[in-house]
């Protein structure tokens, strides 16, 4: 009988942080996010002058986001180990991270024909852009920029420097471009 009391006191001092970190329930609610990030955007475009500073704020807050999820990420999905190759790397991308922040994986990853450095992750509908409406006088913006900066984060994070931008092109397109560095190291490992 003592020990069935003692058993309840421990379960009762037991807080969440005692508790092993699990992979959690990756689920928003849609139409949340759609409000938060409609509100950073018009937070952005109320201290810019033009559609590319807008872009560059957008890519900026993603990065912020990127830099504390890529630790998390990699903790969760690949049990401390970090990535040396630069496919993997892509690859987890594609699937592991798209899966993380948007519940399936990205539609397409391809590599550049001119370029070894250049890489592109291809979203026929990203969810970023399906909730915005953009004015006729900034034709050009994809707020897909704030991926574009969270990519950046992860890869820069991961060893793997790269400038990612997000275009129009086939759906949302994030271009990635590797850093010399990068392409070398591939190589050799």
């Amino acid at each position: 009988m003592h020990e069935k009391n003692m058993a309840t006191v421990n379960k009762q001092k037991t807080s969440i942080l005692d508790k092993p970190l699990g992979k959690g329930k990756p689920e928003i609610n849609v139409a949340t996010f759609a409000l938060l990030f409609s509100e950073m955007v018009q937070y952005c475009q109320n201290r810019v002058y033009s559609v590319s500073e807008l872009q560059t704020k957008l890519s900026e807050l993603g990065q912020h986001v990127g830099t504390h999820m890529i630790d998390l990420l990699f903790v969760r999905e690949k049990g401390y180990k970090r990535e040396t190759k630069l496919l993997n790397m892509l690859l987890f991308i594609k699937n592991n991270f798209w899966k993380t922040l948007f519940g399936k994986e990205a539609d397409r990853l391809e590599h550049s024909n001119d370029d070894e450095k250049t890489y592109y992750i291809i979203e026929t509908e990203h969810l970023v852009n399906r909730y915005i409406s953009v004015p006729k006088d900034k034709g050009k913006l994809n707020c897909a920029s704030f991926t574009a900066g969270i990519i950046e984060a992860v890869l820069n994070g991961a060893n793997f420097p790269a400038k990612v931008t997000a275009h129009w092109h086939k759906g949302t397109t994030f271009m990635i471009e590797f850093d010399e560095t990068v392409i070398a190291r591939d190589k050799i490992v």
